[in-house]
């Protein structure tokens, strides 16, 4: 199960940007063309590393990744001390499974910004992805106490996926419950707590949860198979073969509906 949390986790990254890491959201420019190729670089040096920074991560979130590498160097070399091109070249060395490159691009983001939110946010699940939960915690926390951050569910979220890969559902629960309070429909939170609560008997609550969740997304395999044995233990029949239908309509080759097949529910 946590193995595909984190498999939606990067696709809500990836994606909508709504999960775990943050890159700068690119606006249409004046001087862009539809390469996305600079043709006529006005204003100062910040202006332009913005620009290109911002560039560079709608390639990257695009999957482009060799123009969002030339596009991010060159927001960098327009100017040196622009902390969030850093930090974005981190989350692509990253990406690139090229940890060391990705630690060094944080570390001059950090040292540049020390206190920005979302750099805060990145290095925090750079340090999760690459076993070191225990000290991702604290940037996440460090980002939290941006009072301008703007997005801090991705945070509690984050810190709660990091502490559920320690096993340590106990504190995985607050940070999801923060993450819900801040942000009522975010996917990872809801289909996360679902499932916790799950776990601990709380059968109504995970209901609801993971009800939210699957109007608000596409219901995933995990998603529906968590619905399915949540009504099973209920007792809610109806239900439960409601979901075992699009169980086997939507993901027949999953996991999941070979698990229901063979009649293993937990």
């Amino acid at each position: 199960m946590l193995r595909s949390i984190f498999l939606l986790a990067a696709l809500l990254v990836f994606g909508a940007l709504a999960g775990c890491a943050q890159v700068p959201s690119a606006s249409t420019q004046a001087d862009t063309v539809d390469t996305g190729t600079m043709t006529g670089e006005v204003g100062d040096p910040r202006n332009r590393a913005r620009i290109h920074t911002e560039l560079g991560s709608a390639y990257f979130e695009h999957g482009n990744i060799g123009v969002a590498l030339e596009e991010l160097r060159t927001a960098i070399k327009a100017d040196p001390s622009y902390a969030p091109a850093y930090s974005v070249l981190g989350l692509v060395h990253m990406d690139l499974r090229e940890n060391d490159v990705a630690q060094k691009r944080f570390e001059r983001a950090l040292a540049l910004s020390p206190n920005d939110p979302d750099i805060n946010n990145n290095y925090g699940w750079f340090l999760c992805r690459t076993g070191r939960e225990d000290q991702s915690i604290a940037y996440f926390f460090a980002a939290l106490k941006n009072p301008l951050y703007k997005t801090p569910a991705r945070s509690y979220v984050n810190a709660g996926l990091c502490s559920l890969k320690k096993n340590d559902g106990r504190d995985s629960i607050g940070y999801f419950e923060h993450a819900l309070r801040s942000d009522p429909d975010n996917p990872l939170a809801l289909l996360n707590l679902a499932s916790i609560q799950y776990k601990h008997g709380e059968l109504e609550k995970a209901r609801s949860l993971i009800e939210r969740f699957n109007r608000l997304v596409d219901p995933t395999a995990e998603s529906l198979w968590l619905a399915l044995r949540i009504q099973r233990k209920l007792g809610d029949r109806g239900a439960e073969n409601s979901l075992a239908a699009q169980l086997r309509r939507r993901y027949s080759g999953s996991p999941e509906y070979q698990d229901l097949l063979k009649g293993r529910f937990e």
